[in-house]
């Protein structure tokens, strides 16, 4: 089985990056242990199917964020600035996947999530509720920052899935392009679909 102790570890870390640096459909079992340099014996001794490999390797990513989602979205923060700085997170995280495999690679969730939504129901749903999680983050903030009469956003839920919308969707055009370019704008137009205006530094 090699290296077992990590060999389910690897398999996960594998998937994500053929998914995002490729598609889910053109990634086979064969590549991710290739990738991942496993059996493809000790694959199915932790999964039964690459989908139930993504599903896990979803999870596991998600798991090791929430710190930083938590720190982002501490307490002690001002609510708009948590929102900017999830901004910057993501767009920073782009700088440096460009960097690494010489594309912009957008949202590893809305690229599957996509490509998957009418094929793979168990798979679609985990990235619903990895999504619907994050959602939660962003309305929380929005709801603080509405009471604390900074923004008018009476309905906080409706206001961060348009927030999540916009993000989403330049992240998309910015893969789409193969331009950092693109992402340059989302701080000013987060701050304006809050009626927000606010001095903010821009991701170079």
């Amino acid at each position: 089985m090699g290296r077992t102790s990590d060999a389910k570890e690897r398999l996960m870390a594998a998937i994500s990056e053929l998914i995002w640096t490729g598609s889910y459909g053109s990634t086979t079992i064969d590549q991710i242990c290739d990738k991942a340099g496993v059996k493809k014996g000790s694959f199915y001794y932790f999964f039964d199917s690459k989908s139930e490999l993504a599903v896990a390797a979803i999870e596991a990513e998600f798991c090791a964020r929430r710190a930083e989602l938590d720190a982002i979205f501490s307490p002690m923060v001002p609510p708009l600035e948590r929102i900017i700085r999830l901004c910057d997170n993501g767009c920073a995280r782009q700088v440096e996947l460009k960097a690494k495999f010489g594309h912009v690679l957008g949202c590893p969730l809305f690229t599957l999530g996509s490509e998957i939504c009418t094929q793979d129901k168990g798979l679609r749903e985990k990235i619903q509720e990895v999504l619907d999680c994050h959602q939660r983050y962003i309305t929380s903030a929005v709801r603080e920052a509405h009471s604390a009469g900074l923004i008018d956003a009476p309905d906080a839920g409706a206001k961060a899935r348009m927030l999540t919308a916009y993000f989403e969707g330049v992240l998309t055009q910015a893969r789409i392009l193969n331009s950092l370019e693109v992402l340059k704008e989302i701080p000013e137009g987060v701050l304006s679909i809050l009626g927000a205006k606010r001095h903010v530094t821009v991701v170079a």
